[in-house]
This record gives C-alpha cells, structure tokens and sequence, in this order.
C-alpha cells in the first residue's frame, strides 16, 4: 500500500513538472504569449500615397489648365488689331453720328499703338506676325464699306462690341494662362484697354439702337 502511494506521488510530481514546462515552452515569462498587434498604418502600394486623414489614395495630379498657344495669340492679336485701325479708318468716312467718328478715331489711334508693341514683342520672342489681312478680315471691313449713314453707324456699332468681346477673351486667357512671359505681360498691359473699349462699344450700340427706335417713331 505505502508503494502504490509513492508510486502514484512520483507520478503526479513529473505530470506537474511536465505541464511546467510545456507552458514555459509556450511563454519564457509563464504566461500565454499574446497575439502581435495589427499594424495601424497601411502598407504603400505603388502608385499609391499614404494619408493622414485615411487610406492611400492614388497619385492623382492635380488639374492645370489649358496653356495657351502663344504663336497662336499673336497671329490672331495681329490681324484683329489691324482690321480695328482700317475699320475705324472707314467710319471716319462713312459714319455720320459725331459719337461714331469720335469712337472710331480712338480705336485707330490705341489699336495702332498696341499693333506696334505687339510687332516689337513677337520680334523679340522670333515670332512671325502678319502685316496684312487675310480674306476673313478684309471681308468685314469691306461688308462695312458697302453701308453708310445710320445704317453704317449701328452696324459698326455692334460690330465693335462683338470683336471686343472677342478681343477680352482671347486676352485674358493669354495673360493668364500663356506659356511665354514676354507675350504674358503683353496681354495683360493691353487688356484694360479692350475691356475700356468693349464698355464704349456697349454704350455705343445702345445709343444708336436707341437713337433709330427715334427717327423710326419710337419711344
């Protein structure tokens, strides 16, 4: 009986000892070995940025905006301008409202001016201008020419406004979004002349709808 007790002692003692070191193999420190934690930041992937505010995004560049063709700007700028000098030179002729004429005087004397800078600008950056109209140009000039008295007066009047509208677009976004900074600065010294212009022109037309409502019977 007193050998069975030992028997059974010894044999509980090495069991012990066994899930002793069967733990201790799991943990050096005795105690389960706990799970490693989940990385908070995310992996990169390519093409990929990480985020502060959130997941990686991909590389998206941001919107820029359409470069205007300098070249382009000129050759247009050119001809416009001359077709402003010889359609004012016309109205000096063939207008007969005293606002008209003195309308037109000042567009071939300020276009005339811009007209110089611009040959002296597109000289410096070698690039090629023309120094006469192309048929497009001179067909409005001479649509004009054909027409005189009040009838020349408003159809001058409202050309002016549409060329000058065209004439601040085209200017505009030359200043801010061309690729040369000589024709830049251009665009941008020149630019509050044609907007003064296009507000002259608006005034111009209305007076001289307003004034043919008149001579028709009109209020």
């Amino acid at each position: 009986m007193r050998k069975l007790f030992l028997s059974l002692a010894c044999a509980g003692i090495l069991l012990g000892f066994q899930t002793a070191n069967f733990g201790f193999a799991q943990s050096p420190s005795g105690m389960p070995k706990a799970q490693s934690p989940t990385p908070s930041t995310p992996s990169t992937v390519p093409g990929q940025s990480p985020s502060a505010n959130g997941p990686a995004t991909p590389n998206t560049p941001e919107p820029v905006p359409a470069k205007v063709d300098d070249r382009k700007f000129l050759k247009q700028a050119a001809l416009d301008g001359m077709t402003e000098v010889e359609l004012g030179k016309v109205a000096e002729q063939k207008a007969s409202s005293a606002d008209v004429k003195q309308f037109a005087q000042k567009m071939v004397d300020d276009h005339t001016k811009a007209n110089e800078e611009l040959k002296q600008v597109a000289s410096k950056q070698n690039i090629s201008v023309p120094d006469t109209l192309d048929s497009k140009h001179q067909s409005q000039i001479d649509k004009l020419s054909k027409l005189s008295g009040e009838d020349f007066d408003k159809a001058y009047a409202k050309e002016q406004v549409k060329n000058h509208q065209s004439d601040v677009k085209e200017f505009t976004a030359e200043a801010r979004s061309g690729n040369n900074a000589g024709v830049m600065a251009f665009a941008s010294s020149v630019l509050p002349t044609l907007q003064e212009h296009l507000e002259m022109a608006k005034n111009l037309n209305k007076s001289e709808k307003n004034g043919g409502k008149k001579a028709n019977g009109g209020s």
